[in-house]
């Protein structure tokens, strides 16, 4: 079973929580009957059991679902620490009739939280725009998960204002915050205020060397941000974060848009590629089964 989640269907109302355990006991039932079981190793409070093991641990529910034999985990095998971070900077607002790109960032992060609990690993966030607006504490406790899915409904309930978005700045100051080796997240459009990518780079090379992992959401509308596709008539574009207005047709600048767009992306995945950072291309309109997947696949990298 895989929950497809259509952010316009949820806009006007949303249990986070709810959907958030939904998406991924959706998606880890459907591992468990997939081909690629391998991942579902990684999952949760279990492990694959190794005959000649002691039998004491295997969980037989599990064995009655799935016909295969996992052993329970506990709290103090696992050791990973993980500390999402979310754009919520006024472009992550954007489509602006849904919101969609910071309700995807919120519902994926959400699923996530849930998802690293169920691993018994510590997980907290930080929120950002010019600057941190919220960090919270790294736990692997209930009530710190309870605490996170607060923080997930307001963010995905609040209305946008202008705020302009300092991804460099930002994580450089959360580089120097972390201070134990961990898995660092990010959720961003990476659409900042500074024409020098080069920045954004050094910030990701510095979370690097300090020895952190880095795994990179680069969350988009594909059809409208990438591909321009707008009917051919004069439109009213608006920056959501500086309130700028422009008055144009969409043929006029599309070829050009589209060129220095996919130049973009393009510099984006290179540099992440070289900094040994795994990027993934979130577009709001698929499902959350590629954020899920990307994530096990870097969990399982950390073994």
């Amino acid at each position: 079973m895989k929950l497809k989640l259509d952010i316009n269907t949820i806009k006007e109302s949303a249990n986070i929580e709810l959907l958030a355990k939904q998406m991924v006991e959706g998606f880890v039932t459907g591992l468990h009957k997939s081909p690629y079981h391998g991942f579902s190793v990684e999952f949760a409070e279990h492990s694959l059991y190794n005959y000649g093991e002691s039998t004491r641990n295997i969980d037989w529910k599990v064995y009655a679902k799935t016909d295969r034999l996992y052993t329970k985990k506990f709290e103090e095998e696992t050791n990973l620490r993980c500390h999402l971070v979310l754009d919520t900077s006024s472009s992550m607002y954007y489509p602006a009739d849904s919101f969609g790109k910071i309700r995807f960032a919120v519902m994926a992060a959400a699923a996530l939280a849930y998802l690293l609990h169920k691993q018994r690993d510590a997980v907290g966030v930080f929120t950002f725009d010019e600057q941190i607006t919220h960090q919270s504490e790294v736990r692997s406790t209930s009530s710190h998960l309870h605490h996170l899915f607060g923080l997930f409904q307001n963010l995905f309930d609040q209305k946008p204002e202008h705020q302009a978005t300092a991804v460099p700045e930002v994580l450089h100051e959360i580089a120097d915050k972390i201070a134990r080796r961990s898995l660092v997240i990010l959720f961003s459009d990476m659409l900042h205020s500074s024409d020098n990518s080069d920045e954004v780079f050094a910030a990701l090379q510095h979370l690097k060397h300090n020895k952190h992992e880095v795994l990179v959401f680069h969350i988009n509308d594909s059809e409208t941000e990438r591909e321009f596709n707008f009917e051919d008539r004069p439109y009213k574009f608006q920056d959501l974060e500086s309130g700028t207005i422009v008055k144009l047709s969409p043929s006029e600048v599309k070829d050009q848009y589209q060129k220095q767009m996919q130049s973009f992306v393009q510099e984006l995945k290179l540099k992440c590629s070289q900094l040994k950072i795994d990027f993934v291309d979130c577009d709001i309109k698929n499902g959350f089964d590629d954020v899920l997947s990307a994530y096990l696949v870097k969990r399982s990298k950390m073994r």
